[in-house]
């Protein structure tokens, strides 16, 4: 047994601290929980495809938690780190050759102050310190510690969907609503902050989280549609808007302060002065916009959407297409569709008529061109136009829907001439003939939205080009799992966004469907695998469904 003292403090920026106590009644007496608690209950995750079955193992891993280390295991089951980046990967790991040791005796607090010790490790011999900080954990870590640290650290545990699960185990273990959870995510952006929340001051403390300037929120996401007069009979009263092939954008601004973020939340502000500079000049004191920005060609049309995000690359080499270079010289032009916060008073909640007000009072001359309350005459003109400019189609959007951060609903559907569905490269086939030596043909999966799980719908060959095939070659072995003489086998972590003809009900895929004259129209490095369609959104479009 041990002594906790003090409290968890969450600030504003989402840190978590630990603030001295010498009351006595603020001394509480836990057990420490042993790493290999968690390592076996990311296992019993892993082995069940009953979402009750994960949320009860680990509902009970976090009951067992004490406050100090509650956020660490939080961050491990979702597979992610508290420190964010520590500068190891696969080529560091796979050179670490220790034995197993034969008893668990790490700590959660001993392997999360070692992981903040690697990520703190810079300057002249950091390699040398970060190759002898990593020995000593393996020397200390059970076979099945080991294990979980590789993928951990290699990220073969980042699932995006795996968060909704932690999600709810944390709504479980604290005995609070789902809902209360989900918004203090979505507001905080952090589900480890979320978590102790939860768990040190229960649903009244979760009520307290707020939009921050500055820290961004998730984003509220769209689903297809089947069509434009579909759309327009469900949401009724409407505004339409052009799809843009553009980047997702979220900025911040307090007093002269300017952040701006990915639709992954990455802040890319450093690398995008041009848009600092405009959202700078608003006249407003404080204002958050959610929008898209793209760069354009000197006829005005959109520039292809690798071009764009050619931008971002600067700061984060991850988001570089494949087939992209990066510059600086391309301009972006910002097109914001949503006002969230504006001088003071939060919009959330507020329904889009209202947050379209305020967006037009603050940032009118770089509003997304849209048509309010269209009859279906003028809205099928307008998707015409759309694609004659070279926009990917429209968005139709409920004039009376809040904004739901982290969500798909049918409050937003995305209307093109072509199903499109982001899906996840599960792995790639051998190819032959001209593609001999090449990666080729895909194995494409859809989100099981219940168990997380990859849910293969479909292969594909069509759309690659040689230098996409060159691409895949070169990276997909840097996400894999196994392989055999016919393919090679990636974690999950990959988004495609897929062009198709239709779905049919097939036998030969887990789903029961199979995708219809599939083809590749571009890697999504934008986008995680939380983004990605689920199966339930690739079976809506076989014919006659819904």
């Amino acid at each position: 047994m041990r002594p906790v003292y003090g409290d968890l403090r969450i600030h504003a920026n989402g840190r978590l601290t630990r603030e001295a106590s010498n009351v006595s009644h603020r001394r509480i007496t836990v057990e420490a929980v042993l790493f290999a608690d968690v390592v076996q209950a990311s296992e019993n995750v892993r082995a069940t495809r009953s979402r009750k079955a994960k949320i009860a193992a680990l509902a009970g891993l976090l009951s067992a938690a004490a406050p100090g280390e509650l956020a660490a295991v939080v961050a491990w089951v979702s597979g992610e780190l508290l420190q964010g980046r520590i500068g190891t990967g696969w080529r560091t790991v796979a050179g670490l050759a220790q034995e197993p040791a034969a008893v668990a005796t790490l700590t959660v607090s001993a392997v999360d102050t070692t992981l903040t010790e690697l990520a703190a490790v810079s300057g002249t011999g950091s390699a040398a310190r970060r190759r002898e900080l990593l020995a000593e954990l393996w020397r200390a870590a059970t076979e099945a510690e080991q294990g979980f640290f590789i993928r951990l650290l290699t990220g073969e545990l980042r699932q995006g969907a795996l968060t909704a699960i932690v999600a709810e185990a944390v709504a479980q273990a604290a005995g609070v609503p789902l809902e209360l959870v989900r918004r203090a995510y979505m507001l905080s952006g952090q589900l480890p902050v979320t978590a102790v929340a939860a768990m040190s001051g229960g649903a009244a403390a979760l009520t307290e989280f707020r939009l921050t300037v500055g820290r961004p929120i998730q984003p509220m996401l769209a689903s297809p549609g089947a069509s434009l007069d579909e759309a327009l009979t469900e949401l009724a009263e409407v505004i339409v808007e052009l799809k843009m092939d553009g980047a997702r954008i979220q900025v911040h601004r307090n007093d002269s302060q300017v952040w701006v973020f990915t639709r992954t939340l990455r802040d890319i502000t450093a690398s995008v002065p041009e848009l600092v500079r405009l959202v700078a000049e608003l006249d407003c004191t404080s204002v958050v916009l959610d929008g898209e920005t793209l760069a354009l060609n000197d006829s005005g049309r959109p520039r292809p959407f690798q071009e764009t995000m050619s931008r971002f690359a600067v700061l984060d080499p991850t988001l570089i297409p494949p087939g992209a270079s990066t510059t600086r010289d391309l301009l972006l032009h910002p097109y914001f569709f949503d006002c969230l916060h504006l001088d003071g008073q939060d919009l959330l909640d507020a329904p889009l008529h209202e947050r379209r007000i305020a967006l037009a009072k603050v940032a009118a001359a770089h509003s997304m061109p849209a048509l309010v309350r269209p009859d279906g005459e003028a809205a099928a003109e307008y998707f015409d136009g759309a694609l004659a400019a070279g926009h990917e189609g429209v968005m139709i959007k409920s004039l009376t829907a809040p904004y739901a951060a982290g969500r798909r609903g049918r409050s937003w559907q995305k209307i093109k001439p072509t199903h499109t569905l982001d899906l996840l490269v599960l792995g790639a086939e051998w190819g032959y003939g001209r593609r001999t030596g090449f990666l080729s043909n895909l194995h494409l999966g859809a989100r099981d939205p219940e168990t997380g799980e990859p849910v293969m719908v479909g292969k594909t060959f069509k759309g690659l080009t040689d230098e996409l095939l060159r691409w895949q070659t070169a990276e997909f072995p840097l996400h894999e799992r196994a392989r055999d003489e016919y393919a090679v086998y990636l974690r999950p972590e990959l988004v495609v966004e897929i062009a198709l003809d239709g779905v049919q009900v097939s036998p030969r895929y887990p789903g029961g469907v199979a995708l219809r004259f599939a083809r590749v129209v571009r890697y999504r490095p934008d986008k995680d695998p939380a983004d990605v369609d689920t199966i339930d959104a690739v079976r809506a479009l076989l014919p006659g469904a819904g």
